[in-house]
Formats: C-alpha cells, sequence, structure tokens
C-alpha cells in the first residue's frame, strides 16, 4: 500500500532464542520496520518481537536491531539502490522454512506519492463491493 515493490528477496535473520519462541508462537510485527546498510551488513530496525511470556530475566529487547543475512553481492546492490535510486528496504513478511530457520522476505521498494495512495486504495475498495454485490446476486 505505501510503496511500489520492485524486486522481493529471503534473507535470513539473527535471533536469539527467546526471539525464535515468539516468533513461532506467532508474535511479532514488522509493521514499523526497515532495513538499512550500515558498515556493508544490512539491519531490520524497529521490528518488535514481544518477549517471551514463559522466558525468565535473561529475555530479549523487544524492538533492537536484528542483523540479516545475505550474500555480500546482494548487500552491494542493496546498497547503490538505497543511495543512488531513493529506493527503500522494506520487510513483507517473517516466516520459517522447511528446515526451520527464521527468513524474512525483503523487497527493494519506493514509496507513494499521495495520488497513488488514494488510487490503490480506491481499487480496493472497488474491488471489495464487486465481490460483495457479485456474492449478493451471484
Amino acid at each position: 500500500f505505501e510503496y511500489f515493490i520492485e524486486e522481493k528477496y529471503e534473507a535470513g535473520i539473527c535471533l536469539t532464542g527467546t526471539e525464535v519462541k515468539s516468533l513461532r508462537f506467532g508474535e511479532g510485527s514488522i509493521a514499523e520496520a526497515y532495513a538499512e546498510v550500515k558498515n556493508g551488513e544490512v539491519w531490520l530496525v524497529n521490528s518488535n518481537v514481544p518477549e517471551f511470556s514463559h522466558g525468565n530475566r535473561n529475555n530479549h529487547v523487544p524492538k533492537r536491531p536484528r542483523k540479516l543475512l545475505l550474500k555480500e553481492r546482494q548487500i552491494a546492490k542493496f546498497h547503490g539502490a538505497v543511495e543512488r535510486k531513493g529506493m527503500t528496504l522494506v520487510p513483507l513478511s517473517i516466516y520459517f522454512n522447511s528446515r526451520g530457520r527464521a527468513k524474512v522476505e525483503l523487497a527493494l521498494a519506493k514509496g507513494k506519492n499521495n495520488a497513488d495512495k488514494r488510487a490503490t486504495m480506491k481499487d480496493r475498495d472497488w474491488k471489495r463491493d464487486k465481490a460483495r454485490i457479485m456474492k449478493d446476486h451471484g
């Protein structure tokens, strides 16, 4: 809704044990999160993984920056796109792959202006109304 998605990538994420447990219980939010390139590393900033409910005093910090694991070539590509083209690295989802590893679906995206956002909302509303009409009369 906020961005035009250009390309999607899969990245590993460095987590502590209690963070993994929280995510497995379906907790965690990337609604306000973004990724940034710092010193040749990609970091997921502003993501929220709440403290594990059965954790002890060594529980993790909920909003800490988390390192994303990518190949060097991908990191260089991201750095160039963010610096030159004014693009943003946006996390789309966090999931566990078939091997049980936590992954982040990351996208290179360009921000939408207000007119584009309004058009997207209009299309979404029309699709919802159309589905409702078809359901009522179908």
